[in-house]
C-alpha cells in the first residue's frame, strides 16, 4: 500500500510541476482516477498557484482527449484490438460487453449520461467508435458532461484544501444524486422511443 501511495504522490507531483498541462495530460491518459486528477487541481487552486476557471477548462480538454483515444480505438481497433490489448489499457471485457449493450439499447444519449455512471465513463466512448457514431455529436455530448463534473470536482479539491484526499467520500453526496438523475433519464428515453415505436403519443 505503502508503495502505490509512493507512485501516487510522485504523479500527482508531476503533474504539478506540468500545471495546466499536466491536469490535460494526467486526464488524457488518466493513470489515475479522473476524480483524483480534478480534486488535485482544486487542491492547486486553493493554493493559488492555479486559476478555478482555467483549471475547469482543462479538465474538460483532458475528458476530451481521453474519450477521442478511447473511440478511436473502438473504431479502428475495434473488438479484435480490445480482446488482444484490452488488458493492457485496464479494459475489462465485462465492461466492454456491458457498455456495448447500453449503447445498442440506448444510443447516443448513453454517450451523456454515462459520463456520470461508474465504469460505463470509461468505456462507452468504445462501442461510440465501433458504431462509427458522427464525431462532433460524439465531441458535443462529451464536452456537455464533462463541464458540470470537471466543476464539481475542482470545487470540492478547492472546498477540502489540504483535506483533499478524502474527496471520494465528499463527492458521495454529490455524485449519488447525479448517477440516480443519469439512470432515470435513460429509462425515460427508452421508455419514450418504446411508446413512439408503439405508435402512442407522448
Amino acid at each position: 500500500m505503502d508503495t502505490l501511495h509512493d507512485w501516487l504522490a510522485q504523479i500527482l507531483v508531476w503533474i504539478e510541476s506540468l500545471g495546466y498541462w499536466g491536469i490535460i495530460i494526467g486526464l488524457g491518459i488518466e493513470v489515475i482516477p479522473s476524480e483524483i486528477v480534478l480534486g488535485y487541481a482544486g487542491y492547486l487552486v486553493s493554493k493559488g498557484d492555479i486559476s478555478f476557471l482555467v483549471a475547469v477548462i482543462c479538465g474538460v480538454i483532458g475528458a476530451i482527449l481521453q474519450q477521442w483515444i478511447l473511440y478511436a480505438i473502438g473504431r479502428y481497433g475495434g473488438r479484435p484490438f480490445l480482446d488482444k490489448f484490452g488488458k493492457y489499457l485496464h479494459l475489462k471485457s465485462k465492461h466492454i460487453d456491458l457498455a456495448e449493450k447500453w449503447f445498442d439499447k440506448y444510443g447516443t444519449i448513453i454517450v451523456f449520461t454515462g459520463r456520470f455512471v461508474p465504469v460505463m465513463r470509461q468505456v462507452v466512448s468504445i462501442p461510440a467508435g465501433m458504431a462509427r457514431m458522427n464525431l462532433w455529436r460524439f465531441t458535443w455530448l462529451t464536452v456537455v458532461a464533462s463541464i458540470p463534473w470537471s466543476i464539481l470536482f475542482v470545487w470540492l479539491g478547492r472546498s477540502l484544501g489540504d483535506k483533499w484526499e478524502t474527496i471520494n467520500e465528499k463527492a458521495a453526496p454529490y455524485v449519488q444524486p447525479i448517477i440516480l438523475v443519469a439512470i432515470a433519464l435513460l429509462v425515460a428515453f427508452f421508455l419514450i422511443q418504446y411508446l413512439r415505436k408503439r405508435g402512442k403519443s407522448i
